[in-house]
Order: structure tokens, then sequence, then C-alpha cells
């Protein structure tokens, strides 16, 4: 991607991709879900198609928003994606790997990073999630500039609510409530991307620092601490940044519709 394509950010943003699943829902599979070939590209060097990973798609839309380095974490099995990745220049960011063993959780592996993301704005992607919008992380950025908010999320319309974290907004447009995976609901919008200042990178450190993690530990998610984050007063907000909802290729019939939708 040239540098031309890119927005300019006044201050550092971060890229943090957390890649250290073990997608038992769609197990076995040839590579890590993260490099899962879905649809294609065309090489700058010499235009020709070649298969495009899945994680792709969300490195791209961090490129486009003026975003030059990205943390990924990933689990001690997964060095294919390294492999593959290579130093991001494919995808046009610069990439740096962590490792988080054994992760109990999202929140657990996202910290890992902690010490490379003091101080730093963090722009949070899922890399099986695919987002056919291009700008969502632009309009992020912005959004978190003009309201210095802690955090802002990204809101989708929610096509399986019993998957996901829904979200409750107030009319300004701040959090009320993240509800996850509920069997029912009224609610309509879900999160899939967020950016979030350096008080809520330390707001998520120390609340994992004081959590049991052994098995009879709750299974924890990023939903639950940015709902604490809420209840102690901190401003998040959400800004809808597509009227399609994202397609999460952890599923096997989700996992079919994106090699289809992505093949064209």
């Amino acid at each position: 991607m040239s540098n031309e394509s890119r927005v300019a950010t006044p201050y550092e943003v971060a890229g943090l991709i957390p890649a250290a699943g073990k997608a038992l829902r769609v197990s076995p599979l040839p590579c890590s879900k993260e490099i899962f070939p879905i649809g294609f590209h065309t090489t700058e060097r010499d235009g020709e198609l070649r298969p495009k990973a899945v994680c792709h798609y969300l490195l791209e839309r961090m490129a486009v928003a003026g975003i030059t380095t990205c943390y990924v974490v990933l689990g001690d099995e997964k060095w294919d994606i390294p492999s593959y990745l290579g130093d991001g220049r494919m995808v046009g960011v610069d990439l740096a790997y962590l490792v988080r063993k054994n992760s109990p959780g999202t929140p657990y592996t996202v910290d890992a990073a902690f010490p490379f993301l003091r101080g730093k704005i963090v722009a949070l992607g899922f890399p099986d999630i695919l987002i056919r919008k291009t700008d969502i992380f632009v309009r992020l950025i912005q959004y978190q500039r003009s309201t210095d908010a802690d955090v802002v999320i990204g809101l989708f319309p929610a096509e399986q609510p019993m998957l996901v974290d829904m979200v409750q907004r107030e009319e300004d447009g701040g959090v009320k409530q993240i509800v996850i995976k509920p069997k029912t609901t009224a609610l309509t919008e879900t999160w899939g991307v967020a950016v979030w200042t350096p008080a809520f990178t330390e707001y998520l450190h120390d609340v994992l620092s004081r959590r049991t993690t052994g098995r009879e530990a709750q299974e924890l998610f990023i939903g639950d601490i940015i709902q604490a984050a809420i209840n102690d007063k901190m401003r998040v907000v959400g800004l809808s940044v597509s009227d399609e909802p994202y397609l999460d290729i952890g599923t096997p019939q989700n996992l079919i519709k994106a090699v289809r939708n992505y093949s064209e």
C-alpha cells in the first residue's frame, strides 16, 4: 500500500491483534485460522492475483488509517502466522510479534502487549473478522479525538446476538451496557473494533493483575473489561461504522459464507 493512501495521524497509534485462539469450532485446519485464504488480492509487483489471508483485510484497514506498527499476539503454537506475514511489507504495516502461552482469554492475550502499548493510542481488531468498510479505523481515531473518550467501539448490526457482545447506547452515543452473548435481547448492535487511550490500557492491565486465572475463574471477555470501565466512570462511546454485519469466520457456517462472498 502506498504512503499516499494513508491518512496521517498527529500522534502514535499502535495496532493490536490478538491471535492466540485455538479455533476449536472450525478445527482441524491446515493452518492458523488467521491466515486461512479468503478471496484474492492483486500484487503491486506484477499485478497478478494471489490468495488473500483473512487477517490481510484487517491489516489493510489499519494501514489506511495511518497505523504503521501493529503488535500481533500469538499463541505459542501459531508460528505459521509470522512465517506467512513476515515483517508486514505485504500488508503495508510493520509487524511485531509477541507470544502469550496458554492464554485464559482475549483480555490476557491483549495485555501481553502492555509494555509496548503504554502511552499510545491503541487500535484493536480481530484477525478472524471480515469487514467490508475500509475506513473503520479512520473514523474511530477521528471520533476519539473529537470526543476525548477513553474507549471508542465500532458498532455493527448484529446478525447472531447470542454469539457476540450486544451494546446498549445512550442518545448521546455513550455506551450504557455491554451484554455478553445474551440468549434473548431487544438490542440490535454489536461491536467489532475499538480504539482506546493509554488510560484504558493501564486500566485493563490493573484489572487483570488483580484477577484469579485458575480453573475456578469465569471466562473473561474484552466486553467485560469495557463494562467494568463504564461502571468505574470511564467514558466509553459507540460509533456506527457499518450498515452491514461483520463476518466472523470462527464457525463452519460463517467460513462457508466468507469463502463464497469474498471469492467473487
